[in-house]
């Protein structure tokens, strides 16, 4: 089974690279000599070497197609490699977590295709072309496969929460079998316990009755003892039934929090511990809940995140305690370090009856912060259990998990229609440039010759050609070329060269103002 698992991914990579190989390979045996055939030839190692990156490094991958469709046309408009920027852009939306090294890769395309449309293409159009062709074979595709990684995502955290769940009816009835072991040693310790006691008490006053020989006293001193001895192994009996896997406490009833936050240091936790006000004077029940918030906070930092910079802040004012446990971000949580958040309901039931209120959730920066505030007098009454109600951790999944969505799904509608909108904008500049850097001057058009060369003709010609002809402009000649040039800036005509076996055939001024 573990040999069929590892074979499957050669299988997914071997029939990825054959679809996307097929149409340039194919085109080896139907391109004409020259540079599209040699890069459709060199397509078939390189995406041979792409299938295999594209899981360790996705844009990398999707790096290999990209380059190899502007080698074939500066903008892009070569349908041999859409489907590999297809293939290869919905993997990396699928493989990629992070959204901004995606969106800083689709820049770089956009930003290196204007010198290449410009300097290469010779065509300033030629950009917004490119632009368009990789926003729909590249950016909707990947924006589909962070789509499908949102799926996946929600599908596996669903299966956490209903873990979770399984859990915490586990807890419940771990509680219950626990209450019910309480009672039982709670009824030996009233009942049994009170027995042995005045068993001890009168074998006591019979070992020192003098109307005993010693035999007898003997024998009644070994009975107090065993009374004794019976009343210790009770005590052991009750400590056996706290639980199936909870000893006796052993950390002492005195511990301060600096005493915690040391043992912590001690064993390995990057701890720091801020602290204002006099500690001392606090109620019994605020100060042992001031103790319980930071240890729980603490053990569920070293399981959660480990590693992770902790800071402990405790705030006394006249009136208040402030308590604040919060974590940086860190990597993946110990083995084995699921909860069912039971530490933490029971930690704002220890608040709760304290007078205080729990606050406990993530931070903006990616860690976890828990937050106690408590009566820094006595007398405070407990808090009702209702008033302050937290939400449960499944809600508090689902809000998440909707907000990623509705996240998602904007940037799925938003993301390309800004990319059009900044497309649209980006033309008016372009057709300016166009326009200006085509202007054929007229002095220049009429020393023009039919029968000229073409290598000639280029030479008094401008840098760019118009973005094609008018829109009253006949059709071109059959057997020939034409190209047209602008006769003004912005202007509706043009001048319209037409070639036919490498040399000028004839030209003329097209357009409504001709």
């Amino acid at each position: 089974m573990r040999g069929a698992h590892g074979r499957l991914p050669r299988l997914y990579d071997l029939l990825l690279w054959l679809v996307v190989t097929t149409p340039p390979a194919v085109a080896v045996f139907v391109f004409p000599l020259g540079q599209p055939l040699c890069v459709a030839i060199a397509s078939v190692p390189l995406l041979a070497v792409a299938v295999p990156l594209g899981r360790r490094r996705p844009l990398a991958g999707l790096g290999v197609p990209v380059v190899l469709g502007l080698a074939h046309s500066v903008e892009l408009l070569s349908p041999l490699y859409w489907p590999a920027l297809a293939a290869f852009a919905f993997l990396a939306g699928r493989r990629t977590a992070e959204l901004r090294p995606a969106l800083w890769f689709f820049a770089a395309v956009a930003v290196a295709g204007l010198p290449l449309c410009t300097v290469i293409g010779r065509d300033p159009w030629g950009w917004p072309t490119l632009l368009l062709t990789l926003l729909g074979t590249a950016m909707l595709p990947w924006l589909l496969g962070r789509l499908r990684r949102q799926y996946a995502e929600l599908v596996g955290s669903g299966w956490r929460l209903a873990d979770r769940m399984e859990r915490e009816q586990q807890a419940v009835a771990d509680r219950a079998r626990m209450r019910e072991r309480a009672r039982i040693a709670g009824d030996m310790h009233d009942s049994l316990g009170h027995e042995l006691t005045l068993i001890a008490v009168r074998a006591g006053a019979l070992e020192v009755d003098p109307s005993l020989d010693d035999r007898q006293q003997a024998a009644v001193g070994e009975l107090r003892a065993a009374a004794g001895a019976a009343t210790e192994k009770l005590r052991e009996i009750i400590g056996v039934l706290r639980a199936d896997d909870e000893g006796a406490p052993v950390v002492p009833a005195e511990e301060s929090v600096e005493a915690l936050v040391e043992r912590a240091r001690a064993a390995g936790v990057d701890i720091r511990l801020e602290r204002t006000g006099d500690p001392a004077g606090l109620p019994p029940m605020v100060g042992l809940a001031v103790h319980r918030v930071v240890q729980e906070s603490l053990t569920n930092a070293a399981k959660h995140a480990p590693g992770a910079a902790t800071h402990v802040r405790i705030d006394r004012t006249a009136g208040t305690v402030s308590v604040t446990v919060a974590n940086a971000p860190a990597g993946a949580p110990l083995p084995g370090a699921a909860s069912g958040g039971a530490g933490l309901v029971g930690l704002d039931e220890r608040v709760r009856l304290a007078g205080g209120t729990l606050r406990a959730g993530p931070t903006p920066e990616g860690g976890f912060e828990v937050a106690a505030e408590l009566p820094a007098v006595a007398g405070t009454a407990p808090r009702s259990a209702g008033a302050g109600a937290h939400l449960t951790t499944s809600a508090r999944e689902l809000a998440r998990a909707r907000l990623r969505v509705r996240r998602r799904l904007a940037q799925t509608v938003v993301a390309p229609l800004a990319v059009l909108a900044g497309i649209f904008l980006l033309m008016i500049p372009v057709s300016l440039a166009s326009s200006s850097f085509s202007v054929l001057d007229r002095a220049a058009y009429d020393r023009l010759r039919v029968g000229d060369g073409q290598q000639a003709v280029a030479d008094r010609l401008p840098v760019f050609t118009r973005d094609g002809p008018p829109d009253d402009a006949p059709p071109t000649p059959r057997g020939q070329r034409c190209v047209y040039y602008s006769t003004a800036v912005l202007a509706s005509d043009a001048y319209r060269l037409c070639y036919a076996r490498g040399r000028l055939a004839g030209k003329s001024v097209v357009g409504k103002e001709k």
